[in-house]
């Protein structure tokens, strides 16, 4: 339950980098009064290949970073902290939703065959947590690791007819399409940005699941809407160089004079 005194508090969004940017751009969507506070950890990305010490450690900074400006509600639009961390971060008095479990809940809706695909990091796909959260709701999970699509994203290079993303994208997904899944986890808020490529390498008849979508319903149901105001703000900070970033964060959320902020404190 969120307090009264805070309900026109800003929402934090946290990840490694611009997969982050698939959350904002959905939250800004669909609470577009909403002023939000992204955080991109750029210094350390990607999480995906950190050992699990790192990412629960990762976790509560960020998290105890956005918390300083006042937040209402969090957004962990990370599927590695998702998947290995997010209890961590359930007792700060704010409501918190990872990625997870509303790509999940949102795949055993829609598919009919039961028989479910999953693409992540290699952090997230060893921990076994979507499979078993999928397994647990009686699907038959087909799971694979996709470790070059983060350090592409971050670089721009997602489109379709780019050589190193079709590579990628035939290697990573020919075992799950094998499978004959009919629904297919985005479980990295990176991926997103690969949807055009992704489906069509699956075909037709494949529904894909982007988790952020998923997540940032979910968290507009938690705060019950937001605000009814217009025009909320975004502010966006980074650990690493800001200066690439913006650039990056125009195109991908297809806004202009976006200002990317060094974060001072991580």
């Amino acid at each position: 339950m969120i307090l009264e005194t805070s309900k026109n508090a800003p929402i934090g969004v946290f990840d490694s980098g611009v997969g982050g940017l698939t959350a904002v751009r959905c939250l800004r969507r669909l609470l577009p009064g909403e002023d939000i506070v992204f955080f991109g950890d750029t210094a350390r990305v990607p999480y995906g290949s950190r050992t699990p010490e790192e990412i629960h450690r990762f976790a509560r900074e960020n998290l105890d970073y956005l918390l300083t400006f006042g937040i209402k509600a969090a957004l962990v639009a990370c599927g590695t902290i998702s998947a290995i961390a997010l209890d961590d971060l359930q007792n700060d008095g704010i409501p918190v939703c990872g990625v997870l479990i509303p790509a999940v809940e949102q795949a055993v809706s829609v598919t009919r065959n039961r028989r479910v695909g999953v693409i992540a990091t290699p952090a997230s796909i060893g921990s076994g947590s979507y499979q078993r959260a999928l397994e647990a709701r009686g699907c038959t999970v087909a799971a694979n690791a996709c470790p070059l699509y983060v350090p592409l994203a971050e670089q721009g290079r997602v489109q379709r007819g780019d050589p190193l993303v079709e590579e990628a994208t035939a290697e990573y997904l020919a075992p799950i399409r094998e499978a004959g899944v009919d629904t297919l986890i985005l479980g990295c808020t990176h991926f997103p940005w690969f949807s055009e490529v992704i489906a069509a390498f699956m075909g037709e008849g494949v529904e894909l699941i982007n988790c952020s979508a998923a997540a940032a319903e979910t968290l507009a149901g938690m705060i019950g809407g937001g605000t009814r105001r217009e025009g909320g703000r975004l502010e966006i900070r980074v650990s690493g160089d800001p200066v690439p970033f913006a650039p990056l964060a125009e195109r991908f959320l297809q806004e202009k004079d976006l200002r990317v902020q060094k974060a001072r404190t991580i």
